[in-house]
């Protein structure tokens, strides 16, 4: 009887076993000889003697994330195959901003109730992403939670390990007056943005996933689900060719006005020139049903430049070079530091 009253409680141990069965040899895929244990044990162990052996003086970077309201419109669509993806290339892009790689990452999934499915199709988009930035999978947390969670809901969140060696970790107090910045396309939201989106979409527009508002080329469900793209093995070639780059900004929630005044001095601006990159479709079609101002756009949205890099004017042409044969983001010049105040001004 306690095993049936704890189903009956609304957890079922059996789906938890048999989603750990399902993903499994998914997540070994990404273990390189390093993870001595992974899932299904206590806790990861991840043997670190040659990364020590490899750096002078190696720093761990951390960092920890969620995939946002992202997710619901993953349950509106009913498509959870990018979400894992999204929540890894996000960890990849926020540590890299510090010239880190990462090496571990860790996930936590909730449930009202666990669908093994849905469970299984999230942890594959978790591990391909792994594997495409070099990253072990190595545990995590599947947690069922009726109560917490309203029917049908989940929750994604994950934490990425990477190491740097500390005399190369990219402050931003080397960004000077005359340095240009070079923005990184993005694939549409990435994971920010999706409260104001929702809203537009489905409560001023009255749209269903499945249509499409004149302005979109696919889907609202499709073009909202596109996955956030991992910048982090281009911009490490980046780096260790020698190239200096000062500063690296994710462009997550803040947009270009928040997060680029984060990695600069306060004694300079970034001036941003509007024109220089295509601003992706959706981001207007959402603004002009939500009539979002222009500066609330560059708030809320990256616009279509996931992430920039700040670099000196005689590095500019060979990061260019560097990045001009990528399949999954074009590199653009987007704008320069000039003296100021520590802010985003767009011109």
């Amino acid at each position: 009887m306690a095993e049936d009253a704890y189903s009956q409680s609304g957890v079922n141990i059996e789906a938890g076993n048999e989603v750990v069965r399902q993903i499994k040899d998914i997540v070994k895929a990404t273990h390189t000889p390093n993870v001595l244990a992974g899932i299904g044990s206590f806790g990861a162990l991840y043997d670190i003697s040659d990364i020590a052996k490899s750096y002078k003086n190696p720093v761990l970077v951390q960092s920890v994330d969620g995939v946002g309201t992202k997710l619901m419109v993953a349950k509106m669509a009913n498509d959870y195959s990018r979400v894992g993806a999204d929540i890894v290339n996000h960890s990849a892009n926020d540590i890299v901003c510090m010239g880190a790689k990462g090496i571990t990452f860790l996930d936590y999934v909730a449930h009202e109730k666990l669908d093994t499915n849905i469970m299984a199709e999230i942890m594959r988009g978790m591990a391909q992403a792994c594997l495409g930035g070099g990253i072990s999978l190595i545990g995590g947390e599947t947690a069922e939670m009726p109560g917490t969670y309203l029917a049908g809901e989940h929750d994604i969140a994950g934490a990425i390990t990477g190491v740097v060696e500390k005399d190369k970790i990219i402050t931003g107090e080397k960004v000077a007056v005359g340095d240009v910045v070079i923005g990184l396309s993005s694939s549409g939201l990435h994971t920010n943005g999706y409260s104001l989106a929702r809203k537009a979409f489905f409560d001023i527009g009255k749209y269903a996933v499945t249509d499409i508002p004149e302005g979109l080329d696919a889907p609202i469900g499709e073009s909202l689900l596109r996955v956030h793209l991992n910048y982090a093995p281009a911009v490490l070639r980046v780096l260790d060719a020698g190239v200096q780059v000062n500063a690296i900004a994710h462009l997550t929630g803040g947009g270009f006005i928040e997060n680029i005044p984060r990695v600069i001095p306060k004694n300079v601006n970034v001036q941003i020139k509007k024109g220089t990159w295509p601003i992706l479709p959706i981001f207007m079609v959402i603004s002009k049903l939500a009539n979002v101002s222009e500066s609330d756009q560059y708030r809320a949205f990256n616009m279509g430049i996931g992430m920039v890099l700040i670099v000196p004017q005689t590095e500019k042409a060979r990061v260019m070079e560097m990045l001009a044969n990528e399949k999954e983001f074009k590199p653009y010049e987007i704008g320069e530091i000039v003296a100021g105040v520590g802010k985003t001004v767009l011109i």
